[in-house]
């Protein structure tokens, strides 16, 4: 009796501890330390890696080294304290030097500093490697250690990097800012082309600034970008194994603005009248991301085969360098191939691929065949040790942000025979994806744990519907803090951008599902036609159909969380989108009076003006077969401008003036229109912010009037019958 009793006081004991668990804050998201970059030393004894301090006060973010040991124990601060960030650690070949990228002084360029493996420390100070006025980023050191690789934009006319000072003084002296074009691409994302193009450097990896006999030598001179815009990934380039070689990712199609045709060039180091010798030229789709194999024999790259079409499937391809000869090793993978990585015995590849949600590690045999799934999670840059013994990774969920985790890959597991495709809870079948290897993976990096330990960071679970024309699509729902089943809460329906994107266990600083959820709110995810990880025609059913099957997959969707979970309270429900998403948010507003609310950020409203104003117009080509004036009656059908005098739902329009892949004047438009028609209405402009919201005190004002419009209209009963919510200071 005594022991029940004692047992009783310390569960009762508990409960004030549970308690004091809180909802999610926009603070404690500014608080999170924002892991990156990362690299393995090559005696596979540690990991350096990157990491973005945010001050909301100072409205400024900054990246520092850190570093962690493979075995397990404590991440710290690599470099020292001091003024200026740090990004892209390297560790040189022989691992007794680090190269990174330092901006100090507002000028980003190449350091390397001494690395001492026994203790895991920097020694000395650093020795700056370049002092280019263009600035230095991407770099990677050749085989031997004594020659770097490096990005820089400069002008293509200018011979060296005196003629590009002087070109950048005059530009910044002159009065006059006026530009001409004559060419398309004139803008892009969030900046006009000022005339400069990304070129891949070479310097000796012994130089200092001040020695004359150290400037950089331009290997990609003339007018295109090597390699081309990217919006992040792996890099576009790479050494050959000796030394001799590079490959590199280059497009080299005269209209910029339509072509999605990269190709994978090789040239020789030795030789300085050598040309670019383009690898894949026979493809007019994308190619991209040449990796050499460690034995030299081959080039993994990735490519697509659609020429125009930036959502094609991604393939993991083989270029054998002796023959030229291109093997496609995951034709029969119905799965996009993302970040990719050779085994140091060059017997096989590991890859990530998004899959219903998640994106586990996979690995293949270089000689082709099904390929094996090591691990699931939503997982990035899987990189194998050196010893060949673990894979180091990046892995996000829901609940926390990026940390590293090793898993063991020696010896390797057996290939398992082919198996059935994979059954959910529901029983509900998808389609065929690898075996599992049934690895259990390890976390590497705690860098948040103590700010995540006092609060609550619900999971999402998914669940599974009939969509239009009965194709099973998966959704998902993220419960608020302090759930209680019996109670009936409003929803949050959010949207993804794309439209080949994806929900799913994985983490945003902007679209945060946890945050969302925090001031009570349940939240409902769909992931519609169109969205990547469920095979590529399940992609490529939203081309040229963006309101149909789509919408009714989003509809259908709710219909069925409401059906399934009984505390959805379905009078109270906001729908929000970005991007794409946006687009869809206005189609929503013209097409169904369901919601109470929707907030519409950055979305298309206008087909014809959309596509008048962008820049990659192989997007919108490709979306909706065809121009404006070749195929009009797609453009008109699928406009949210047309169901305009449909529209009476209270909406927060949203937009950034820096936005060149949906103009600014898209989210006036809209704004002007229920304005007009006298709907509810507010638009929050940012003159300072592109296609997303990134500096802190902006994103600060974007969460506070998002969740205002919202709570207003939903969050009690009622209180959508209200004409706005209260006016900002």
């Amino acid at each position: 009796m005594l022991r029940r009793c004692l047992i009783a006081i310390v569960l009762l004991a508990s409960i004030p501890a549970l308690a004091q668990k809180r909802p999610f804050t926009f603070e404690d998201m500014m608080n999170l330390k924002r892991v990156g970059d990362f690299t393995v030393s090559p005696d596979s004894r540690w990991a350096a890696f990157a990491a973005v301090d945010v001050s909301l006060a100072d409205n400024s973010k900054q990246s520092h080294l850190w570093i962690v040991p493979l075995a397990g124990g404590t991440a710290r601060r690599l470099t020292e304290p001091g003024p200026g960030t740090e990004d892209r650690p390297r560790f040189s070949p022989d691992g007794t030097q680090l190269l990174y990228t330092s901006v100090r002084g507002g000028s980003s360029q190449l350091y390397v500093q001494p690395f001492q493996s026994a203790t895991g420390t920097l020694a000395a100070t650093p020795r700056q490697l370049t002092n280019i006025s263009t600035e230095a980023d991407g770099a990677i050191w050749s085989p031997d250690g004594k020659q770097i690789l490096f990005l820089s934009a400069v002008w293509p006319n200018c011979p060296d990097d005196a003629c590009n000072r002087a070109r950048d003084e005059a530009a910044d002296k002159s009065k006059v800012k006026a530009k001409v074009f004559d060419h398309l691409l004139y803008r892009h994302w969030n900046a006009y082309d000022g005339g400069k193009r990304s070129h891949l450097f070479l310097i000796n990896a012994a130089c200092t600034p001040a020695a004359p006999a150290c400037a950089a030598r331009d290997l990609t001179p003339g007018e295109h970008d090597v390699p081309p815009f990217s919006l992040g990934g792996q890099d576009q380039y790479q050494f050959s194994p000796d030394g001799r070689e590079i490959a590199f990712t280059a497009n080299l199609d005269e209209v910029q603005a339509t072509s999605t045709n990269s190709d994978v060039f090789s040239l020789n180091l030795t030789d300085p009248q050598a040309k670019p010798v383009n690898l894949t030229g026979a493809n007019k789709g994308a190619d991209s991301t040449p990796l050499y194999s460690p034995d030299g024999k081959y080039i993994a790259i990735r490519s697509q085969f659609r020429a125009g079409y930036e959502s094609d499937r991604f393939r993991l391809q083989l270029i054998e360098r002796a023959t030229g000869k291109i093997t496609n090793l995951t034709e029969n993978f119905d799965r996009w191939v993302e970040f990719v990585a050779w085994a140091p015995d060059s017997s096989k590849l590991y890859f990530t691929a998004e899959d219903a949600g998640e994106s586990p590690i996979y690995a293949i045999p270089v000689t082709g065949g099904e390929p094996l799934e090591i691990v699931r999670g939503f997982d990035d840059s899987p990189t194998p040790t050196a010893d060949g013994k673990t894979l180091v990774f990046a892995r996000i969920s829901v609940r926390f942000p990026t940390e590293l985790f090793t898993i063991s890959i020696a010896p390797p597991a057996p290939l398992p025979p082919p198996t059935a495709a994979r059954r959910h809870h529901n029983n509900t079948p998808a389609v065929p994806v690898a075996a599992s290897a049934k690895a259990e993976a390890s976390q590497l990096t705690h860098m948040n744990d103590a700010l995540f330990a006092g609060i609550q960071m619900q999971p999402i679970e998914a669940f599974w519907f009939a969509g239009s024309e009965n194709k099973q699509v998966e959704g998902f729902i993220l419960k608020p803090p302090d759930f209680d089943p019996a109670k009936k809460y409003p929803v949050k329906f959010l949207i993804h951008g794309g439209p080949q994107g994806a929900w799913g266990d994985d983490w945003s600083f902007r679209w945060n599902p946890n945050l969302f959820a925090a001031s009570g709110y349940v939240i409902v995810m769909i992931n519609p036609r169109g969205s990547t990880g469920y095979g590529q025609q399940f992609v490529d059913d939203v081309n040229g159909d963006w309101g149909g099957r789509p919408f009714d997959d989003l509809m259908l969707g709710l219909d069925a969380a409401e059906h399934q979970f009984a505390f959805i309270d379905r009078a109270r429900e906001c729908a929000l989108g970005a991007s794409y998403g946006g687009y869809m948010a206005n189609w929503v507003l013209g097409h169904t009076d369901r919601f109470k609310c929707i907030v519409s950020h950055d979305g298309m409203f206008n087909p014809v003006s959309a596509y008048g104003a962008t820049e990659e117009l192989w997007f919108n080509e490709w979306e909706f077969r065809g121009t404006p004036w070749s195929n009009p009656d797609l453009y008109r059908r699928w406009s949210p401008a047309a169901a305009a005098p449909n529209f009476k739902t209270p909406t927060l329009v949203i937009h950034g003036q820096l936005d060149y892949r949906l103009d600014v004047s898209e989210g006036f438009q809209l704004f002007t229109t229920l304005q007009r028609l006298n709907v509810p209405s507010r638009m929050l402009y940012f003159p300072d912010e592109g296609h997303w919201v990134l500096k802190p005190q902006n994103s600060q004002l974007w969460w506070k009037t998002v969740t205002d419009w919202v709570d207003w209209y939903i969050g009690t009963p009622g209180s959508h019958l209200h004409a706005a919510p209260p006016a900002h200071d």
